[in-house]
């Protein structure tokens, strides 16, 4: 059991990032099905949110079974957060958490997501009007710094953690690196040596790594980190909370699994939508399996359910089987 805080006990270690345009409903649901013990929404934008965009409705959906779960806010200015967390209260996630890692251009150039890492006294003043208001825990998600010149992720760590913050998710790289390089190993291992909040490992479990059991554990030992943030490496591939490798998942099981997340998809968003919104996690799925482009196109471009499950099926063909399995139905 790994504690955050008082009220936010987790059976396990293994927590799912947020990531926008990807963690909806749907897949928080299937990681969590798989053993993920806290999930995030994706960043909810307080200009979107008070601006009432017909896609915030979506964003702050969920299901039971998804709890834990906290909101991500992402914003520049404390009175704008606070506002949207009085109104998202009633939902009763089990947090607030603060966007200071997001390294998109139009984002960070009006100072939220990692701008706000260049403008530390704002970060201590959003935390110290949110916590000081708000009944539930207030936490952060940051990267290393702005570049490699201007890595102050320390500082940002005792800011959050001296104005309230209850813990905090390092991202292991700054906002110039994006999502290139490897995530660093002895930065977040500082930040955890430096700081009392707990501090969750994010950024390093690479999408190709090849022993997930291992690769976790190295984590842990190297940092000192209270659990593990898995972000890119569970598109596809919700067995990474589950501790197996991808490459030992039997492809009838990864059938199974792709198909419920398509039909979840559907239920969630609706036919074109849910269709269209499949594919990025459907190339994932299948990446293992090298399919050839002329295969894959159909599925990338049909906006038909019918048709979306017939070219599924053909593809679906081409992997190995087994006598007796069928999960190709749609209901």
């Amino acid at each position: 059991m790994i504690s955050l805080t008082p009220a936010l006990v987790l059976e396990n270690d293994l927590v799912l990032a947020p990531m926008d345009g990807y963690t909806d409903s749907p897949m928080r649901r299937l990681c969590c099905r798989f053993g993920a013990t806290l999930c995030y929404t994706e960043f909810i934008s307080t200009h979107e949110y008070l601006n009432r965009s017909p896609f915030i409705a979506q964003k702050i959906t969920f299901l039971p079974e998804e709890r834990p779960i906290i909101f991500q806010l992402l914003g520049e200015n404390a009175a704008d957060l606070l506002r949207v967390a009085h109104e998202l209260l009633p939902l009763q996630p089990q947090a607030f958490d603060i966007n200071l890692g997001c390294p998109q251009r139009g984002i960070v150039a009006r100072g939220a997501g990692a701008g706000l890492l260049r403008y530390p006294q704002r970060i201590a003043n959003i935390f110290q009007q949110l916590v000081r208001v708000l009944p539930v825990p207030i936490t952060a998600k940051m990267r290393l710094g702005w570049d490699d010149e201007h890595r102050n992720a320390l500082l940002v760590a005792r800011i959050v953690e001296e104005n309230g913050g209850a813990f905090i998710a390092v991202h292991g790289r700054t906002r110039a690196q994006g999502y290139r390089g490897s995530g660093n190993l002895d930065a977040i291992a500082e930040i955890c040596q430096s700081v009392r909040i707990p501090v969750l490992a994010n950024g390093v479990v690479s999408p190709e790594c090849q022993n997930i059991p291992q690769e976790i554990e190295r984590i842990k030992t190297l940092t000192g980190c209270a659990a593990v943030m898995i972000g890119r490496a569970a598109i596809g591939n919700p067995w990474v909370f589950s501790c197996r490798n991808r490459n030992e998942i039997p492809p009838i099981e990864v059938k199974k699994v792709m198909l419920l997340h398509l039909q979840w998809m559907l239920d969630f968003y609706g036919i074109p939508q849910g269709l269209i919104l499949f594919r990025k996690h459907l190339t994932r799925y299948l990446a293992p399996y090298q399919l050839p482009r002329a295969s894959l196109l159909p599925l990338l471009t049909t906006t038909s359910s019918a048709q979306f499950y017939d070219h599924l099926s053909e593809c679906l063909d081409k992997l190995p089987s087994q006598e007796g399995e069928n999960y190709l139905s749609p209901s």
